[in-house]
């Protein structure tokens, strides 16, 4: 299993909506500023479906990251299982003025470890950085 975190500086309410929602998820959900997530379908409900198409600008790569979900609490939990039976677990830890968010996920074959450790890592940065500077 890859874990990684981040402390956000904002509240469990605005975290969860920009983590969640389908129009704030094309907005922070790439790891470099060269990738985009031009489709994004996301019924959180359990036993629902996740689909997010992330792809190069350019053109010449992409892929769906998809999956279930499979247990949902508000503004602190959501476990999925993706399409290839991977799990992964995403905590919202509420904090005083902060929200710990921790995702913990099984690594692809395809792929080492560190790379998806630091393709995740980056990800969840780029959302710190969308929902701190997000103003409503």
């Amino acid at each position: 299993m890859i874990q990684v975190q981040n402390k956000i500086n904002a509240s469990i309410e605005k975290v969860w909506e920009l983590w969640t929602l389908p129009e704030h998820i094309k907005n922070w959900n790439n790891a470099s500023p060269d990738w985009h997530t031009p489709y994004v379908e996301n019924d959180l409900k359990v036993g629902s479906k996740f689909k997010f198409t992330m792809a190069l600008k350019d053109g010449s790569e992409e892929f769906d990251f998809e999956g279930i979900y499979t247990n949902i609490e508000k503004f602190s939990l959501i476990e999925y299982k993706l399409f290839d039976n991977r799990t992964a677990t995403v905590h919202f830890e509420n904090q005083d003025t902060e929200v710990k968010l921790t995702e913990i996920f099984e690594p692809t074959t395809e792929n080492s470890a560190e790379m998806e450790k630091q393709f995740c890592t980056a990800i969840i940065q780029n959302f710190k950085e969308y929902v701190e500077n997000f103003k409503e």
